[in-house]
């Protein structure tokens, strides 16, 4: 049986090792599946623009309202409405980052590739730390080095709370946000993964049983997959805007006056 031979050559149950493909040409550990596909979200994402904006229209063509409207969504509802005039500078930014996440979000759900390469840890670590030094570069041309570190530490109360809340503020500014930022991203996409294989694995397993009452119960695991499939596009599409939406939170607090 079909069921059978693919039992044969996927292991069951999955393991975290198993959404980690090998390298695609030998010797090559650089070059990944997950690598190529970081790769060609960056081109969707580049040559999608690109394409939009050949020959602006005053009447705009469907691509290029796409385009304009992705782009004003961030410009208007993130780095503006979030940062403040100071915000504008960022959108490009922003949105950039908003797009590229949302593509490598949504090839979990594409045919034969099934997989999000921010369901491996190190590429939305790239992007927190991308984030992390953006806002550090911010915080110390607008503040100062002293000043930011002040800025960042030091919250409006007693002084016999500042021992307590100095070392709780360094921390969160300058270890908790670029972390929790990276593995949110991370969980998110790599929880929805192992579902989607585990259902789908699970489909067949059920199907393969000895006994005729367990067989039918493959259609509802599959029928599950199927469900966990649409409810993956909308998570692709919030943890993309979540990621954005926190990067303008902590620009925010950084270009801030006061804390």
């Amino acid at each position: 049986m079909v069921s059978g031979q693919i039992l044969a050559e996927v292991p069951f149950p999955p393991t975290v090792g198993d959404i980690y493909p090998p390298a695609l040409v030998d010797g090559a550990e650089w070059l990944t599946k997950f690598s190529l596909f970081i790769w060609l979200a960056a081109a969707i994402v580049i040559v999608f623009f690109l394409v939009a904006y050949r020959s602006p229209k005053i009447v705009p063509t469907k691509g290029q309202w796409v385009a304009e409207s992705i782009y004003g969504f961030i410009r208007e509802g993130v780095a503006k409405d979030v940062i403040g005039h100071h915000g504008l500078k960022f959108a490009p930014y922003l949105a950039s980052l908003f797009c590229f996440i949302l593509v490598g979000n949504v090839f979990s759900i594409v045919p034969f590739i099934q997989v999000s390469p921010m369901s491996h840890i190190a590429f939305p670590l790239v992007l927190a730390l991308c984030t992390y030094f953006l806002y550090l570069y911010q915080g110390f041309k607008k503040h100062g080095f002293a000043g930011y570190l002040k800025h960042a530490t030091v919250l409006p109360a007693p002084w016999f709370m500042q021992p307590l809340l100095l070392p709780i503020e360094a921390l969160q500014t300058f270890i908790l946000q670029p972390l929790t930022l990276a593995l949110r991203l991370f969980a998110n996409m790599f929880a929805g993964h192992m579902l989607l294989l585990v259902f789908t694995l699970g489909g067949f397993a059920l199907l393969n049983a000895e006994s005729l009452f367990i067989k039918p119960i493959s259609a509802v695991s599959w029928f599950m997959t199927i469900l966990l499939t649409f409810f993956e596009l909308l998570i692709a599409a919030l943890q993309a805007y979540v990621f954005t939406l926190l990067t303008a939170n902590y620009l925010a607090g950084t270009l801030a006056d006061e804390h």
